[in-house]
Formats: structure tokens, sequence, C-alpha cells
């Protein structure tokens, strides 16, 4: 009887992931490809009369507060702490209307300026699905995180076109945990996701082409994950500081000021407009052939700014989170550091080079997440996997540097807290 119950259960669990592996691969490939559609045909007509730069983001937000204000009947969107907060107390839901929530914010976020991705709103969105799957097929109350973990795996794999990706991310970030179960329903979901990728969308993000890499660059290539460690925890702190300061003031007025503030960043650099996915190719190819101290400099601004740019538009209320911020401020960093050594030291560092370790070294210290880290960026170019070996070199230096620097600030913010008075 005992087997008959585990085996139905099993089953149970398989069909679960089928559907939800289904469902959520048709949802983010469509957010995917309506947002990439809509943010480059915005882009485009946003260049004949550049002033409108700062009036996009005051748009965009201002429709998602009036969609979460008269819409979703002013329920918040918290990003990925929703689905941990689900998995860590059984009583607590991913409700429905999370699904329309983050894929409308989501979009509207990044097609008119906000400076993040859809990243995030795909997870949560797709988690929501594997937990509303859970609650209407009656799937045993042990399963639960296997199918909001199996739509999460689904979400990534079809966003990067990268199964291992999606079913580390699933694993490693989400759940947190490696059992027969979960390698089960992940495995089912980033499969039939893979299958729809392989078909009907097989070109990798971004249409450039890895050939080879020095050794003796190795050591620049460490320079650089460390300094990725220490920009992730820059973009951290900068999102928990705004959002600290935006948490007192007035929601309208919150939302106007940061989205103007927002729009007249974008005016001056239009590279930080939505996810900014846009602006590498062209950044990577331009800088591989000429390089000066004047693009060193536009390449520091834009790694200083691109975290505050992300961490305005969460704070006034976009939906998003450090996802693409971290790709392409990483990607940007490991540019400037390969021209620098170039214009200064008469290297030959290879530009792309760079751009991808700088890339996954900062995804992997924001995230916390070194494999799903070092697969993701292998995928998104063609031949990626060519720097399999220092990539994953990178991605685990820049993680421990991110946690060193995160664990000194917590002793040291103990040791300066005054002393509790029972007076």
């Amino acid at each position: 009887m005992k087997k008959k119950t585990i085996k139905k259960g099993y089953y149970s669990l398989m069909l679960g992931s089928i559907l939800v592996g289904i469902l959520a691969t048709l949802l983010g490939y469509s957010l995917k490809k309506i947002t990439a559609f809509s943010e480059e045909f915005l882009i485009g007509e946003l260049r004949h009369v550049p002033l409108l730069y700062i009036v996009a983001p005051v748009i965009g937000i201002g429709l998602i507060y009036l969609f979460r204000k008269y819409l979703f009947r002013g329920r918040k969107n918290k990003g990925i702490k929703e689905i941990f907060q689900t998995l860590k107390y059984r009583k607590d839901e991913l409700p429905f209307y999370k699904v329309p929530s983050h894929y409308i914010n989501g979009f509207f976020t990044v097609v008119f300026g906000g400076s993040t991705g859809i990243e995030v709103s795909t997870v949560v969105a797709t988690a929501a699905l594997g937990a509303s799957i859970y609650r209407k097929d009656s799937v045993a109350n042990i399963y639960k995180t296997e199918l909001v973990s199996a739509g999460v795996a689904a979400g990534i794999t079809v966003l990067f076109g990268s199964p291992i990706a999606g079913f580390l991310f699933a694993v490693e970030v989400i759940s947190r945990k490696l059992t027969k179960t979960m390698i089960l329903s992940c495995a089912i979901a980033a499969f039939l996701a893979w299958i729809f990728v392989f078909f009907f969308d097989s070109k990798p993000l971004f249409d450039l082409s890895v050939t080879h890499y020095k050794v003796e660059a190795i050591p620049f290539m460490i320079v650089l994950s460390l300094l990725a460690g220490m920009v992730a925890v820059y973009f951290t702190k900068s999102v928990i500081f705004i959002k600290e300061r935006f948490s007192g003031m007035n929601k309208l007025l919150r939302v106007l000021s940061s989205a103007l503030l927002l729009g007249v960043a974008i005016f001056f650099l239009p590279a930080l407009y939505g996810d900014s996915y846009h602006a590498l190719v062209p950044l990577i190819t331009t800088f591989s052939k000429n390089f000066s101290m004047g693009s060193i400099g536009f390449l520091f601004l834009l790694v200083l700014l691109k975290p505050l740019a992300a961490s305005i538009t969460l704070g006034a209320g976009g939906d998003g989170g450090v996802f693409a911020p971290s790709i392409v401020t990483g990607a940007f960093l490991g540019i400037m550091l390969a021209l620098f050594c170039n214009y200064f030291f008469g290297t030959h560092l290879i530009v792309l080079n760079f751009a991808l370790i700088g890339a996954a070294a900062m995804l992997s210290a924001a995230i916390h997440a070194p494999l799903t880290s070092l697969f993701l960026t292998c995928t998104i170019v063609a031949q990626g996997f060519i720097l399999f070996l220092p990539v994953l070199l990178g991605v685990f230096v820049a993680k421990q540097v991110a946690v060193y620097l995160c664990e000194y600030n917590v002793y040291t913010y103990r040791r300066k807290k005054p002393p509790i008075s029972f007076r």
C-alpha cells in the first residue's frame, strides 16, 4: 500500500512538472519576445527625439503605479523574496495573480526604460504558476517546492537557452536542496523548455562568438573577478540604501521624482535604458577596435551608474531585480578593465572575453550562484564554453569576495552598535 502511494505521488509529480514546464516555457518565451521587440522599437523611436528619454520612465513607472493601485488592489510585488517566503512557510502561498502582476509590471518596467530586466519578473511569475498547479492538482504537500522550482527552471531555460543554467538556478538559488524528486521535477521542466528553445529560439542572447583566450591573461581575469565581487556588494548596498530612503516618501511623489531622475540619467547615458542588453554588442564591437581614455571614462560611468539606475527603478516600484543589471554591469566592468590594461600596459586582452568573465563574476557575486552564472554566461554567446575554465575561476573568486565583504560589514556593524541599555 505504501509503495502504491509513493508511486502515485511520483506520477502526480511528473505530470505536474510537465504541465508546469509547458506553461512556464510559453509564459517566459512570450514575455521575452514581446519585451525585446517593444524595447527595440521604442528605443529606435526615442532616438529621433532624445528628450523623450526623460518622459519614458515616468510613463512606465506611472502605469505600474496605477495597475498596482487599481488592477491589483494595492498588493505589492516583493520579487524573489516572495518565493523564499512561500517555500519557508507552508501556509504562505504564491497566489495566481502574481503571474499577470509580474508579467505586466516587468514588461512596462523594461520597455519604458526602467533600468532592470525581466528575469526576476519571469522567475516569480513561473514560480507562481508552479504553486498554482500544485494547489489545483492536489499534488502531495511535500512536492510544493518541486513544482515551484520546476517553473523557475523552465523560465530561466527559455530566457537564456541553457537547460543546465535553468536547472542549477532552481536548485542553487530557489530550493537550495538536491533530492530525487527535485532532480526529477526540475529536469523535466528544463528539458521541455530546452526542446522548445531548440526548435523556436536557438540563437544565443548576443550575436558574438568567442574564439580563444590567452593563459597569460588569467592574472588580469582574477583582478577582474575581485573587482566584480566588490561592485556586486556596492550594487546590493545601493538597492538597500535607496529603498530605505524611498520608503518614507509619499508614493506618488516617490514615483514621479525617481522616474524623472532615472529619465535624466538615461537622457545623458542611453546605454542605461531598460535591461541595457542592447548596448553591449555595439560597445564590445566598437571598443575591440578603437579605445581611448575617453572610452574608459565612459565605461567607468556606466559601471558606477547602472547599479544606481537599477536601484532607483526598484525603489520607485518598478518590477525586476539584480539579475540583468549584474550581467550588464559586470560586462561593462570587464570591457573597462581590458581597455585600461591595453591602453596603459600595452597588453592585448580580448575585450569580449573580459566582458563575459565580468558578467559571470558579478552575477555570481550578486546572487551567490557560481554554477548558474558559469553555465548561463557560457551559453549567451556562440562558442562560449571555450572560456569555461577562466569563467569557472572568476565566478568562485567573485562570490568569495562578496561573501567576505558582507560578513565583514556585519561584523563591523555589530562592533560599532551601542550596547543595549536596561535603564
